[in-house]
């Protein structure tokens, strides 16, 4: 199995990467999110890969964090995802973003990656619920119970703010803050950025 290459950027077309590792061309298909983190063409790179071998082709998919190859991974063990549909969601979607997409069961966050429908977000939320950890992902002020939280994005949502200023605001918020004080915050938060 190829877990990771270490080499020279040869070539760098969205979704694929070619890399140079001593003298062997490694093409990798890559999720837009590693992708536009990439260095410059005749550069070194360093990227994990997931090896898949098929009956008609052997495929590489390249990582730029071990974060990103674990979740592509966990997202391949859900029925009906493939390598493509796995990739789709992580250049659609943040780590972050999926993490909040199962926290809150929010089918409407997954469906705005292209190629994900209502039926397929379902199924990825019922099927990464107990198995998608959350350790570690800003994508929720940590502090915050996970019900104030969303409560609060919710309610940011719905007076028109985007999700990524909704959660820039939710992180500031202070431990033990009761909605109604959270929403209020946020909102004087949002209007002095």
């Amino acid at each position: 199995m190829i877990g990771r290459l270490h080499g020279v950027l040869l070539e760098k077309t969205p979704p694929w990467v070619l890399i140079d590792c001593h003298g062997v061309g490694y093409e990798c298909e890559v999720p837009m999110s590693t992708f536009y983190n990439l260095p410059a063409v005749g550069e070194k790179v360093v990227m994990l890969t997931h090896f898949v071998v098929r009956e008609d082709a052997q495929l590489l998919y390249g990582f730029g964090s071990s974060q990103e190859r674990a979740t592509f991974r966990q997202l391949l063990k859900v029925n009906g995802i493939g390598a493509k549909s796995a990739l789709s969601i992580l250049s659609g979607l943040s780590i972050d973003e999926l993490a909040q997409a199962v926290a809150h069961q929010e089918t409407a966050m997954l469906t705005r990656v292209p190629g994900v429908g209502k039926k397929t977000a379902e199924r990825l939320l019922l099927e990464l619920k107990d198995k998608f950890t959350i350790e570690g992902v800003t994508g929720m002020g940590a502090s915050q119970p996970k019900s104030v939280s969303g409560d609060v994005l919710n309610a940011l949502l719905a007076l028109g703010y985007n999700e990524r200023e909704a959660i820039a605001a939710i992180k500031q918020l202070p431990v033990d803050t009761a909605v109604a004080e959270g929403i209020r915050l946020a909102l004087k938060s949002l209007s002095r950025g």
